[in-house]
């Protein structure tokens, strides 16, 4: 199987497949993140993974490589397995939710300046920054906004 899948009922199997996909997108594209600091943030990671209100799986060959997650409009999540990054899955999940869902909004840490290129270059802009993220820490987010028709 090759696609995108909903998620509707997460198992065990589904999550641990998923959190080794944000760790592995993790270390490969957020290297102002310390060891420590992705331990303290996994938790967090699994609850937005079983708490999202739609949560959409891309799979090759038959095996999740990428996920997303929206809630109202907003992607809460889009990690990809650093094995296929550049194969064009976080774009086809990106413009699935877009043109599916109409997500429009996006939290990114400005220090992953591979996350904040690839949404600008999907047709996302600034709209705000700010000093921490949602839970206080001292990573500085950018909030983007769908600034015109997504990108293909």
């Amino acid at each position: 199987m090759n696609g995108i899948k909903r998620i509707v009922q997460l198992d065990r199997n589904c999550e641990t497949r998923l959190l080794q996909i944000w760790e592995s997108g993790v270390n490969e594209t957020h290297s102002f993140l310390t060891s420590s600091d992705r331990e303290r943030i996994r938790p967090d990671v699994l609850l937005g993974i079983r708490s999202v209100e739609h949560l959409f799986c891309f799979y090759k060959n038959s095996e999740i490589v990428g996920f997303i997650g929206v809630d109202t409009k907003k992607i809460e999540m889009l990690f990809i397995d650093a094995a296929v990054m550049g194969e064009g899955i976080g774009k086809t999940l990106l413009s699935y939710a877009v043109e599916t869902l109409q997500a429009t909004l996006v939290d990114v840490n400005e220090q992953n300046t591979h996350a904040v290129q690839f949404y600008k270059h999907m047709g996302f802009i600034q709209i705000h920054r700010s000093e921490h993220d949602d839970r206080g820490r001292p990573f500085p987010i950018l909030t983007m906004q769908m600034g015109s028709s997504i990108t293909h």
